[in-house]
């Protein structure tokens, strides 16, 4: 992790989905999607993500259940992108269990493992493994099938973006949280 993560104090962040591969003075223009937050939502959670995990929603397996432990989520402002491209990105199962337009942190699945971010939606169901990535490491479900930060993004085939698969586009870009 970049010292940044936990030496750097911020009200907000910004989110790029940069396909792999991408070089550095490419990644805003190829970016598949681009969004921030306006809300000084880190602030009174220790003013960095660090703080945020370590201090009021830790990612520890069964530390808390779906939909009542959830950590919060905050309105995303698109640079980017919109709520159309997150749906059309997503798994189509993954589109009556989400709402795009949002970034929510610490999300648990059925099966009490926590994702550390639903970055594009928030969760309105349980099967968070399939939209949310990041977490604790160990998901319990059909193990060790669902293994990394995007565990199971792929469950219907890589990038076929059938049933609980997300498409080819979404799996092959990285992640990118800047603070704001």
């Amino acid at each position: 992790q970049n010292e940044g993560y936990y030496d750097l104090d911020a009200d907000d962040i910004a989110i790029w989905h940069v396909p792999n591969g991408t070089p550095l003075l490419q990644w805003k223009q190829s970016a598949i999607l681009r969004y921030h937050t306006e809300v000084s939502f880190l602030e009174p959670l220790g003013g960095n993500l660090y703080s945020l995990y370590k201090n009021f929603y830790p990612l520890k397996f069964a530390s808390g259940v779906c939909q009542i432990n959830n950590g919060p989520f905050y309105p995303i402002v698109y640079d980017f992108g919109n709520n159309n491209v997150v749906n059309s990105l997503i798994c189509p199962n993954c589109i009556g269990e989400t709402r795009p337009g949002f970034v929510q942190f610490r999300v648990f699945n059925t099966e009490r493992a926590p994702f550390a971010i639903c970055s594009g939606v928030m969760a309105l169901k349980c099967n968070t493994e399939h939209y949310c990535i990041g977490g604790a490491g160990y998901v319990p479900q059909q193990s060790p099938r669902q293994c990394g930060d995007f565990s199971a993004f792929d469950w219907d085939g890589y990038g076929t973006q059938i049933s609980w698969s997300a498409s080819k586009q979404l799996l092959e870009a990285s992640v990118l949280i800047y603070y704001r």
